[in-house]
């Protein structure tokens, strides 16, 4: 329990440091509600399938004599999951340091990074909304495509009006757009021109 404790508050730490270094202008309420989404249960728990971790339970507790049902229970199981994935964090940290431990966390949680930025929080609804309040429009479109065909990484402009507010980069098109999009919000504080 102790590690589990450690590890969900490394686990926080370094995917906040990683989202203040990523968005540096990005606006605090964002990055707290994607920050919470990744260091969620399910998505420790998803990381923990990702990683193998499941595989591991199941054969610790074969070679405990446990009871295949038990077995199978404790390796499905979220809490279960999520607890390990932070107990393996704080292991990890406790080994190495911050330094050690911040890169393989970040790339471990990379697709539950993603996912949030690109799903948990709508910041394209949140720039349409509030250009529509200044009666402006918001265009997107996809400014570069890199990567072999199973890696793709795309890169995509907000355009206001016709000119360039935001750019973003994600594994997705969806989710380039959206990282475009809360930059571009970042960059609203001036009034948007109509050109």
């Amino acid at each position: 329990e102790r590690l589990e404790f450690l590890g969900d508050s490394v686990l926080g730490l370094v995917i906040a440091h990683h989202l203040y270094e990523r968005f540096p202008e990005g606006p605090e309420g964002d990055l707290a509600k994607v920050r919470a989404h990744v260091v969620s249960r399910d998505s420790c728990a998803a990381v923990a399938v990702e990683l193998g971790l499941d595989d591991d339970i199941r054969a610790r507790g074969a070679q405990l004599g446990a009871a295949q049902v038990e077995i199978d229970g404790l390796s499905r199981s979220p809490g279960v999951l999520a607890a390990v994935t932070e107990a393996v964090v704080g292991a990890a940290y406790i080994d190495g340091g911050v330094e050690a431990v911040a890169a393989p966390v970040v790339d471990a949680f990379s697709s539950r990074i993603e996912y949030a930025l690109a799903e948990h929080v709508d910041a394209k609804t949140v720039l349409q909304e509030e250009l529509a309040r200044r009666g402006a429009s918001v265009t997107y479109a996809v400014a570069d495509v890199s990567g072999p065909p199973h890696q793709r990484w795309f890169t995509s402009l907000a355009l206001v009006e016709g000119r360039e507010l935001g750019r973003g980069s994600a594994r997705s098109k969806k989710g380039s757009e959206q990282l475009a999009a809360r930059q571009a919000l970042a960059h609203l504080d001036p009034p948007v021109a109509a050109d």
